[in-house]
């Protein structure tokens, strides 16, 4: 089988067998193509599509790349959630543990922060000594001791996406669908979870910029996963502002605490009491949604998931002090405020541009290799349908010594509008796929 024959093949629109997708993973894993006729190909993927035979041939592939977990001697339904990626999206920090407190196993492996959507794995190493690398008998005994574990990709979990997301991230194909379905689902497979919840952000702050575009992504998700076996329904959420105040990894730590511990926003309690009781529903804990969120609201309520959250801290290394002490977390020593310019309601605020200033100020990636500075990031002050006085700060900007400060601050200025009325905000959740 030559590469230039897939390609052409799929540049004209042909559906690519088993065989052929086949000869494909296995080159970006061994390295047998060259890197520019992997590109083409993903090119060519990126203008012909999938069809979804295809994808779930793509997809379980990719998954038997490498290592696939077998997790049946931990007792427990193991049930997953994973985020497209979003501006202040901290919700599998509260999540896990409060599906955990319920009685779910959750194996979460987690990815870091690129561009202007904040990583998981950035927030939980700004936690003092948090570790994040475990190997698979560390991550085995966190879970039966704790029921969360929360980890990177391995170099032996799905090493074709590895490689593929790489040279994704650098020709402009990012964005495809098959593509990202098969990159979430085959790292997804290959944890050892029998169900997952996708929460597919819509909006200025998500990849997918408009509804039609997140369903479609969503709808491929749901039935690529059904067809690799693995139980799948799809959130599709709002990302026009951030979620929640806190855009940066120590800053969305305390938040998610906060959150926890009953005092956090409440779009950010809102959103993780329906995913969870998604996750809470799929692993057989109650039978209805309605069901689900009332054992979720007692978990947080009763303060078993903060006790939930802190088990997992200390079992991987971290310091469980944080939960009560906010001090021993990395803190910005500067701070700087845009100010509103006009008293009204704030209209409306673009979470791409947020996402983006927060990075300028260290505290994302520009490219992958970029150092991530934990302390840095904005908080939100006046949310969209909030009343603002003149003079009023909108953002307060935590820096360090200037560093990306005047970027930061351009951005921002640009990043709200003020109203005479209070708008018409949209729901948090925009649709359920199953």
């Amino acid at each position: 089988m030559r590469a230039v024959d897939v390609i052409k093949k799929k540049r004209f629109g042909g559906e690519l067998d088993e065989a052929e997708l086949a000869g494909f993973v296995r080159a970006a894993t061994d390295g047998s193509w060259p890197d520019y006729q992997l590109s083409a190909l993903l090119m060519a993927v990126c203008f012909q599509g999938m069809t979804p035979a295809e994808t779930a041939n793509y997809t379980r592939l990719m998954t038997r790349s490498g290592k696939v977990l077998d997790l049946s001697d931990i007792p427990g339904v193991k049930v997953d959630k994973h985020s497209t990626g979003g501006v202040g999206d901290k919700i599998s920090l509260i999540l896990a543990p409060l599906a955990a407190a319920c009685g779910v196993v959750v194996p979460m492996m987690s990815g870091r922060g690129l561009g202007h959507t904040g990583g998981t794995l950035d927030k939980l190493e700004s936690i003092p000594g948090f570790r994040v690398n475990l190997s698979e008998a560390e991550f085995r005994t966190v879970l039966q001791k704790v029921g969360i574990g929360m980890i990177g990709q391995t170099a032996e979990v799905a090493p074709s996406d590895k490689k593929l997301y790489a040279l994704r991230d650098v020709t402009g194909t990012v964005e495809c669908v098959p593509l990202i379905t098969g990159s979430i689902l085959s790292k997804k497979l290959a944890e050892g979870i029998s169900a997952l919840v996708m929460d597919v952000k819509c909006g200025k702050g998500a990849f997918m910029k408009n509804r039609k575009d997140a369903k479609i992504l969503a709808e491929m998700i749901v039935r690529v996963g059904t067809l690799n076996g693995l139980k799948v329904e799809a959130v599709i959420t709002s990302m026009e502002a951030p979620l929640g105040r806190a855009v940066g990894n120590t800053l969305e730590v305390v938040e998610s605490i906060e959150t926890l511990q009953g005092k956090g926003p409440k779009d950010i309690e809102e959103l993780s009491v329906v995913l969870t009781a998604a996750m809470v529903r799929l692993a057989g804990k109650a039978a209805t949604d309605e069901a689900a969120a009332v054992l979720v609201r007692q978990a947080l309520a009763s303060g078993a998931a903060l006790e939930k959250f802190r088990q997992m801290v200390s079992a991987q290394g971290g310091d469980p002090k944080i939960v009560e002490n906010f001090t021993l977390l990395p803190t910005a020593p500067d701070r700087s405020a845009i100010v509103a310019d006009a008293a009204g309601f704030i209209g409306g605020m673009d979470a791409e541009a947020v996402g983006i200033a927060a990075m300028h100020l260290g505290a994302g990636r520009e490219k992958s290799e970029d150092k991530v500075d934990h302390a840095v990031g904005v908080m939100v002050r006046k949310k969209p349908g909030e009343a603002v006085a003149k003079g009023e700060p909108v953002f307060e900007i935590h820096h360090r010594g200037g560093k990306g400060l005047q970027a930061a601050e351009w951005l921002l200025k640009g990043a709200y509008i003020v109203g005479a009325t209070a708008p018409t905000l949209d729901p948090l959740v925009l649709e359920v796929v199953t």
